[in-house]
């Protein structure tokens, strides 16, 4: 159950963030937090990361769709042996989710998080990606510290016989 309270807290600051923007914000309209580097700018995206494969909704969803019963899936069978790992999933649902709804309501992501450093310009995004991007990055960490530890206790088992 705290697995899914964590991907609705993820989904609910999500989608709040995006009505704050939508309802206070012009389309383009961009807000310096700090000059610069960081900015609110009010941005729409019809395809996926960096803008590639725009207006291809029907494909975005289908995929989210997967991800999303992929994810519950894993949820429900590591749901006690593997916190650390259902909370990187947790992260993963919450921000799918969100995307998601924006794409069925609105054909379109609502973007909002523009970092520029330099004169290089990141790709603007916003909660959910950020949610699903720090749970891959957890879920890679943990897969690859994993093997090890477990390497490291059954050697450690196998010298204490």
């Amino acid at each position: 159950m705290r697995y899914l309270i964590t991907a609705f807290s993820i989904l609910l600051l999500d989608q709040w963030t995006k009505w704050l923007v939508v309802h206070n914000m012009s389309l383009y309209e961009s807000i310096p937090v700090i000059n610069n580097f960081f900015y609110i700018t009010s941005h729409r995206n019809r395809g996926a990361a960096f803008g590639i494969l725009q207006n291809k909704q029907w494909l975005f969803i289908l995929i989210t769709v997967v991800v999303i019963a992929f994810v519950l899936y894993y949820l429900w069978q590591l749901k006690h042996d593997r916190p650390m790992m259902s909370y990187a999933f947790s992260l993963i649902l919450g921000g799918a989710f969100g995307n998601l709804i924006d794409r069925v309501e609105n054909g379109e992501v609502v973007d909002f998080l523009h970092f520029q450093f330099g004169s290089y310009q990141f790709p603007i995004f916003n909660c959910a990606d950020s949610a699903i991007v720090v749970g891959v990055i957890a879920l890679v960490i943990i897969t690859l510290i994993s093997p090890a530890a477990q390497n490291n206790n059954e050697l450690t088992k196998a010298g204490d016989s």
